[in-house]
C-alpha cells in the first residue's frame, strides 16, 4: 500500500478521491473479522463515499469477498455512479421514512453516518427527527449487529484552552439543539446496546478536513474571497479525512456493550490565527483577522485514538499547504461550511 505521508499532492478530484480512500494497515483485517457484509447508512454525504471506497479497497486487499453496501438517498447521481463502478453495492433509501427499514439489507457490521447539522436553526423539528428518531429505527433494525455510530465533539462543552480538550470520560454538556440532538443519538444507541446486546462504538469526530471541505478550507475560501477571518473561536482540532475513514472503519474492532466511546481528531490544538497565517502565506494572499480570541474553545483530546492508530498520515502543515493551493487554484468546494466559529451551537 502507498504510504500516504509520502504521496504526491492531489491536483484533481480523481487523485484526491484515490488518496482519501487509500486504506491504511489494519483496516481490511478489522472489516474482514466481521465475517460478512458491511453496510454504511447515510453513505452519500461528505464522508460516506470515500469511506465506502476505502472499505471496498481494504477488503479486496485482504482477499475478502464480503460486500460493501452503501445506503443513502443519493441525490447526487455522480456519487452513486462512482461507488457502483468501484464494486460497491448501492441501495437507495430515505432513512427518515419508517417504511424504508423493511427493505434495508442484512449485514455483519453496520456504520451509521446519517445526521443533520447544516440548516438546523429554524428546522429544529427536522433536526430531532434526523438525529434522534432515525437512530431509534436504525438501532431496532440492526439489533445485535456490531455497529459504529458517528457522533461529534459538539456533545462536549467549550473548554478552557489550558485544559487541552475534552476526553471521553468527561460529562457531555451540549450547547444548542443540534448538539443536544447528537447526544440523544448517542443515548439511543447506548440503550439499544444494553437492550439488544448490540456491540457499539460511538465515534466522536471533530473536525475532518480535505481539500473541498472542512475548517481549513473554510478559512482558505474566506482569504481567497477577500473576507476577514474571525478568530473569536481561538483554536480548533483538525485531521485529514482519509485518516478519519481508516480510524472509523478500524474502530469496529472496539465495539462493545456498553458502547466504547472514541474521540477522533488531530493531536494539535491549533490556533485559528495560525491556520489563517499559514494559508495566506501558501496562497500568496493577505489575510484580515478580526475578533478577539476567547479563553475557551470546542476541543477534543484524541489521545486514545492516536495511541491505537498512530499520528495522522497527512501531517497538519502539509494538509494546510494542500488546501491553500487547491483553493488558490480554484478547486471545487462542497459548499458546506463547518460554521466552526459558532459558540452558541446555532448551525
Amino acid at each position: 500500500m502507498t504510504t500516504i505521508a509520502h504521496a504526491s499532492e492531489p491536483t484533481d478530484e480523481a487523485a484526491l478521491d484515490q488518496l482519501l480512500s487509500e486504506p491504511t494497515p489494519g483496516v481490511g483485517e478489522a472489516l474482514a473479522a466481521a465475517g460478512g457484509d458491511i453496510v454504511l447508512l447515510g453513505a452519500g454525504g461528505k464522508i460516506g463515499p470515500s469511506m465506502s471506497l476505502m472499505a471496498r479497497r481494504a477488503l479486496d486487499a485482504v482477499g475478502s469477498s464480503a460486500r460493501v453496501i452503501a445506503v443513502s438517498r443519493f441525490s447526487d447521481a455522480a456519487v452513486r455512479e462512482q461507488l457502483e463502478e468501484a464494486g460497491i453495492v448501492v441501495r437507495s433509501a430515505d432513512l427518515a421514512d419508517p417504511e424504508s427499514y423493511a427493505e434495508l439489507p442484512d449485514a455483519a457490521a453496520m456504520f451509521y453516518l446519517a445526521a443533520m447539522k447544516f440548516g438546523t436553526t429554524g428546522q429544529e423539528h427536522r433536526t430531532w427527527w434526523s438525529n434522534a428518531a432515525m437512530p431509534a429505527m436504525v438501532a431496532d433494525r440492526y439489533r445485535g449487529v456490531p455497529s459504529v455510530v458517528y457522533s461529534t465533539g459538539n456533545v462536549y462543552p467549550l473548554a478552557p484552552l489550558s485544559y487541552g480538550g475534552s476526553v471521553e470520560t468527561d460529562e457531555p454538556l451540549p450547547v444548542g439543539e443540534y448538539a443536544q440532538s447528537c447526544l440523544a443519538r448517542e443515548r439511543i444507541f447506548t440503550s439499544a446496546a444494553h437492550t439488544w446486546n448490540t456491540p457499539t462504538t460511538i465515534f466522536r469526530l471533530n473536525y475532518a478536513c480535505e481539500l473541498r471541505y472542512g475548517v481549513i478550507a473554510d478559512i482558505a475560501v474566506k482569504i481567497a474571497d477577500g473576507e476577514p477571518v474571525d478568530v473569536t473561536m481561538p483554536a480548533v482540532n483538525v485531521v485529514w479525512q482519509g485518516d478519519v475513514n481508516a480510524w472509523a472503519l478500524r474502530s469496529l474492532e472496539l465495539a462493545a456493550t456498553p458502547p466504547h466511546i472514541l474521540n477522533a481528531t488531530g493531536p494539535e490544538t491549533v490556533p485559528v490565527r495560525r491556520l489563517a497565517t499559514w494559508l495566506a502565506e501558501d496562497m500568496g494572499m493577505e489575510v484580515d483577522l478580526v475578533g478577539e480570541e476567547s479563553s475557551d474553545a470546542l476541543l477534543s483530546d484524541a489521545a486514545e485514538c492516536l495511541e491505537r492508530y498512530g499520528y495522522p498520515s497527512v501531517p497538519l502543515r502539509r494538509l494546510v499547504r494542500w488546501v491553500g493551493r487547491w483553493v488558490a487554484d480554484g478547486g471545487r468546494q462542497l459548499g458546506k461550511a463547518t460554521k466552526f466559529q459558532q459558540r452558541e451551537g446555532r448551525f
